[in-house]
């Protein structure tokens, strides 16, 4: 396995881009002895949490549209329906809420914590001229829907050049 040095950069020889992709354990295990780039992995067990340092979660949404009207879903299983704060202002949607975990006064340590609680938001641009006063919002098994009604608009219009 030959090395060749090109303006202070490692390059691999043929053979050895080779082996790397398809998996010549002998070849890679060389390479990375070789290597003396590599870091050590951080263990996710020493990292300190701080939570003032905390960024409200993002939620997650789908968006498509039928024939007549625009559709937003968004899942938010665990939300109660006075927790949420709907609002459109300028064609852009805006969904806050907050995810309680219920009470954690007795957890000493945790293991694995994958799961978001706390405040999210997302701010939508929406695709389409919706119209305002035309706007349905339903909290159904954990998935937020909010439909528009869309505006029309005019067909192609065939503008004269003069």
């Amino acid at each position: 396995m030959a090395r060749r040095n090109h303006d202070d950069d490692l390059l691999l020889e043929e053979d050895e881009l080779t082996a790397a992709f398809l998996g010549d354990d002998d070849t890679t295990a060389a390479l990375q002895a070789e290597d003396n780039s590599a870091q050590p992995v951080a263990n996710p067990a020493d990292e300190q949490w701080d939570e003032e340092e905390a960024v409200p979660g993002q939620l997650a949404v789908d968006v498509y549209e039928t024939k007549e009207r625009l559709v937003v879903k968004a899942r938010t299983a665990g939300v109660k329906k006075d927790e949420l704060d709907v609002s459109i202002s300028d064609n852009q949607l805006t969904i806050r809420g907050t995810l309680s975990a219920g009470n954690e006064d007795d957890v000493e340590n945790y293991f694995l914590q994958e799961c978001y609680w706390g405040e999210f938001s997302r701010t939508i641009a929406l695709p389409v001229p919706v119209k305002e006063e035309d706007i349905e919002a339903i909290l159904k098994d954990g998935v937020l829907t909010i439909s528009f009604g869309k505006v029309k608009q005019d067909t192609v219009k065939k503008i004269q050049v003069l």
